[in-house]
């Protein structure tokens, strides 16, 4: 078989695991929008196929690279890199079997003799772990082939959280691309887009780095939260961030601290009040009254003042009773 016949088969079947990934991840999420996703990603991959087997017909060439010039995407589309280790079953495919699917590159566009990733990253951290020259086709693509590409690999590998997907759209519309261009990196459509951007517009990113890729929290509970943004909610969450305890939990635990923290109601306890009393006919027995929202004394002065405190306590509970029938009286009214 020659080269040409067995790297248009690899790409056949890296459309193949592609095509996989996706059904599991719309059984997984349920059968709405995904199931739209769904179909836009495979005819997304099935384009992205034919290109492949086209650029390989028309003459493109697999060359050898060293992997230290070859640098990640232009943009970030994850809030934290899976680091392989030389146990992972990808690293222990390629020292077996080497490198079957090449890397797909560009020349980089601001640093002579150096390239940039569109397709391959995993393959290239693994390649590096091993020492090796990574296998990869050079192509002329610009920055919007560049985040289609980006978002067909993401459906082969670990799929981006819900956040991580708001972050890569919202830092594609910062960085200018058009949205019909990011609505086919992400293979979504006009108003899941909208929603993406909004919850990452909205959550502030210090907030969202801080709460990490949150993998099991899903579209409803994120649009909650940003939601809920208000400038006391974003002082609350500051304050949240900054504590140990959270930056010490697992990052689905966190975002939930982050709704537990915005949902608890803060006490207001008002200011104790003091205030004197005294018998509206004339004696000199004087009271002085302090209440707050958890206590309340009377403290009496002059001679009568023993003789009267000792005449109310003897009556406390004909008065808390005389208290209790006024209140239930109320409340029926």
């Amino acid at each position: 078989m020659s080269r040409r016949d067995r790297l248009k088969g690899l790409f056949d079947d890296t459309a193949q695991e592609l095509a996989a990934a996706h059904v599991e991840d719309t059984a997984a999420r349920g059968p709405a929008g995904p199931v739209r996703s769904m179909a836009l990603t495979l005819g997304r991959m099935e384009e992205e196929t034919k290109a492949m087997q086209e650029a390989l017909l028309s003459g493109e060439r697999v060359v050898e690279l060293d992997p230290n010039v070859v640098d990640s995407s232009f943009i970030r589309d994850r809030l934290g890199d899976v680091v392989l280790d030389i146990d992972d079953e990808l690293v222990q495919s390629i020292a077996e079997n080497g490198q079957e699917v090449p890397i797909l590159v560009r020349q980089h566009p601001m640093e002579q003799g150096r390239y940039q990733v569109a397709y391959g990253h995993r393959r290239l951290q693994a390649i590096k772990l091993l020492g090796r020259k990574v296998l990869a086709i050079v192509r002329k693509l610009d920055d919007a082939d560049v985040v289609i590409a980006q978002g067909i690999e993401n459906s082969a590998r670990r799929n981006l959280s819900y956040i991580e997907r708001a972050l890569f759209a919202f830092n594609l519309e910062e960085g200018g691309f058009e949205r019909p261009v990011i609505m086919k990196a992400l293979s979504t459509d006009k108003t899941e887009l909208s929603k993406l951007i909004s919850v990452a517009r909205t959550v502030p990113g210090d907030v969202i780095r801080a709460i990490g890729a949150a993998p099991g929290i899903g579209r409803r509970k994120w649009i909650a939260l940003s939601q809920a943004m208000t400038g006391n909610a974003v002082s609350k969450l500051h304050n949240l961030i900054a504590d140990e305890a959270f930056t010490r939990a697992e990052s689905d635990a966190r975002f939930e601290m982050a709704v537990a923290e915005l949902s608890r109601k803060e006490t207001v306890k008002s200011e104790a009040t003091e205030y004197e009393w005294k018998p509206k006919t004339g004696e000199r027995i004087r009271g002085r009254i302090k209440a707050s929202d958890t206590s309340f004394t009377l403290a009496l002065k002059t001679a009568d003042a023993p003789a009267f405190g000792d005449f109310i306590s003897r009556r406390l509970d004909e008065l808390y009773e005389a208290y209790r029938s006024d209140k239930f009286r109320e409340a029926g009214e």
